[in-house]
This record gives structure tokens, sequence and C-alpha cells, in this order.
């Protein structure tokens, strides 16, 4: 296909690359700027407080244990987030509900675009090949933001197709071959979120094994009778797999809710894109 025909291809601009750049650049931005804000944040948490913390919990441990008296330190939150592996866990957790908020956002605010009456037809109007471009021209004049939303894109489409076909059902299909990419490219753009819900239970796993190896390499001292170092490390071993399995359950939870807003945002679209373009058209002839 030559150059001139890709120009002139009715559903060229809503392919350029240019005109779907803006969107994923901001979005990549963002995600970089989240990452970078989880680590200072989270690193920021476990230096002032977390370790602190847990650092005084075990100190009051051995205190009790010196004086023969029981204790439960085990028990604190800090003691069980104070490890680098939990603590990786939760800057990755925070990341992906970061990225997740942001894709909830922008879903919703393209979903509200479809309460508003984006064609200029009257109710009871038919829409003829000879009017595609008028109106048209309102769905282009919106706002960047606004203009590269799915249910403009959809709408401006099907008209620019049914101005170059003048045929119904190759409008209906174009619109929902636009919708079905355009469900693809959002379940792809999760692929980062997917491996992070993978990765929060592999690090967990990472601590379990660095701590029953901790465990195993002080098993002489648990046989002369000194059991600390042996349960500090089971300590490390159990609570990073304990929060990983936590994050990621709440994790995959917000990942459902973002694909449900994705879903409904793709299948709403069309369902308007029928309602209130395809169902008004009038082709040529008999």
């Amino acid at each position: 296909m030559s150059a001139a025909t890709i120009r002139n291809h009715p559903d060229a601009h809503d392919l350029d690359p240019t005109t779907m750049a803006h969107g994923p650049s901001r979005e990549l931005l963002f995600q970089i700027f989240a990452l970078l804000l989880a680590v200072i944040l989270v690193h920021a948490l476990y230096v002032l407080w977390i370790r602190p913390e847990a650092a005084a919990a075990f100190a009051a441990e051995q205190a009790a244990l010196a004086a023969g008296t029981a204790a439960a330190a085990q028990q604190s939150i800090f003691v069980i987030l104070k490890d680098y592996e939990q603590e990786a866990e939760l800057i990755l957790a925070l990341w992906a509900l970061a990225i997740i908020a942001y894709k909830i956002r922008a879903g919703r605010f393209e979903q509200r675009l479809l309460e508003r009456r984006l064609l200029p037809v009257d109710e009871g109007s038919r829409i003829l090949p000879e009017d595609t471009r008028l109106l048209a021209r309102p769905l282009e004049t919106l706002p960047p933001q606004e203009r590269e939303a799915l249910p403009p894109r959809a709408l401006r489409a099907g008209l620019r197709r049914f101005h170059a076909t003048r045929n119904i059902q190759d409008t209906a299909a174009t619109v929902g071959q636009l919708c079905d990419n355009e469900a693809n490219r959002l379940d792809s753009e999760l692929a980062m979120i997917r491996y992070i819900t993978w990765a929060i239970p592999s690090i967990g796993f990472i601590g379990t094994v660095r701590g029953i190896g901790m465990a195993l390499s002080r098993a002489q001292e648990a046989v002369g009778g000194d059991i600390a170092g042996v349960t500090a490390s089971l300590g490390v071993a159990f609570n990073s797999t304990f929060v990983a399995l936590v994050l990621s359950i709440v994790v995959m939870f917000f990942l459902h809710q973002l694909q449900l807003v994705q879903e409904r945002l793709v299948l709403d679209t069309h369902n308007y894109c029928e309602l209130h373009l395809v169902d008004r058209l009038k082709a040529d002839g008999p």
C-alpha cells in the first residue's frame, strides 16, 4: 500500500501513530514518576518509622527474655514488615496501584464523553453520505484529550467510512473493528501490571528461601540451646511470603476493577455508535 493510499484511507487519521503518541508518552512519564515516588516514600517510611519500631520491638523481646518473661514481638506489624523483601513488595504494590488509578481515571474520563451529544443529529433524522463531513467537524475540533478518546475516534472512523463507501454494513464493521482493536490495545497495556502482580509473590518466595537458608546456617546455635537466631531467620522466611500474598490479593482486586472499567468503555462505545450513528445512516439508492 502506497503512502498516498494510506493518507487517503478513511480511517488513516485514527490509525496515525502521531495522533496516539501523546497519551502513551504521558502515561510512560507518569509510570516513571510513580515508581520514583513509590521508592522514595516507602524507603523513607522504612528508615524513619518501620525499622526503628521493629528494632525497638526486638529489643523489648530480648529484654523480656533476659528477665524470664514471655514476649510477643513477632506479632508486631513492624517486625513483619521490616525486611528488604517486604520493602520491595510494598514499592511494587504502590507502583501498580498508581498505574491502575491512572488508567481507571482515564477510562472514566472517556466514559463520561458518552453522556454528551457528540453527533449533532436530531432524533429521528437520517444521516446521508453528504452529511458526514459536517458531522465530523465538531468531533475534529474537540480538545486533544477528548478528540483522541475512544468514542470520538470511533464516530470519526464510522463517518469517514460511510463517506467513502456509502455502505452501512462497511461502516458498522469499521466501528466494530476499531472497538476490537482498542480492547486488544487496552489489554496489552496491562502487561506491566500483570508483571508486577507476578513479581510481588516472587520476591516473597525469594525472602522465604533466604530466611530458610539463614535458619539452616544457624542450626548449630539451636542445637546448643540458642534458638533466637533460627526463629528470627524463619520470621524472615514466612513474613516475606505473607506480606507478598496479601499485597497480591489487593493489587489483583483493583486490576479486575480496571479491566471492568475498560471492557465497559469499549462495549458502551460500540453500543453508542450503533445507536447514534449506524442506526441513523441512510445509503444512496433504493
